[in-house]
């Protein structure tokens, strides 16, 4: 039937009914952060749309800029970590050279190969996207005090170093979940 989404008690409050073996404190950190993903993932994506970017194109943005200067990787590289095909990332990167976000070019160590590189306006739109963002998560942490703020992000750094040491191969996209 549809309707409005339960909140995050109400929710709760259905699985115990359904299932009396739950523990309703770790339920509501999973699903408050659960909650929390799809609603920032929303957000972001929103704004990226509003500077004619989509989230694919972000993720190469953010890994050459994570490369540091002079912002270049192999298509290679960007596709493992991404978790892409390399016929995925080529298609991405075609994209993205036409609308002068990154250049393709030739490795000068080895002509096989090709380098990707940022361009001026890929890491203007780079900017734009974390001006908007930082403004974005400060609001969202603005009820919390600074050491709030720091003990969350203790908290859910200890909990993502569990998950990720847990399933080391879940960075990038899940093939056995598409």
């Amino acid at each position: 039937m549809p309707g409005r989404q339960p909140t995050l008690d109400e929710q709760i409050a259905i699985y115990q009914r359904e299932y009396r073996d739950l523990d309703p404190q770790v339920e509501k950190v999973v699903n408050a952060l659960s909650r929390l993903d799809r609603r920032m993932s929303v957000a972001y994506g929103r704004q990226l749309a509003t500077l004619g970017l989509s989230s694919p194109e972000w993720e190469v943005l953010k890994e050459l800029v994570m490369a540091g200067s002079p912002y270049q990787l192999w298509p290679g590289t960007i596709a493992k970590r991404l978790g892409l095909t390399p016929a995925a990332m080529t298609h991405r990167i075609d994209r993205m050279v036409t609308q002068d976000l990154v250049t393709r070019e030739r490795d000068p160590d080895n002509r096989v190969r090709v380098i990707i590189g940022l361009t001026d306006t890929g890491r203007g739109k780079w900017l734009e996207v974390m001006r908007m963002a930082s403004a974005f998560e400060a609001d969202l942490l603005q009820d919390l005090s600074t050491d709030e703020r720091v003990q969350l992000g203790e908290l859910l750094t200890r909990l993502l170093r569990r998950v990720e040491h847990a399933q080391p191969d879940a960075g990038g996209r899940l093939t056995d979940l598409d």
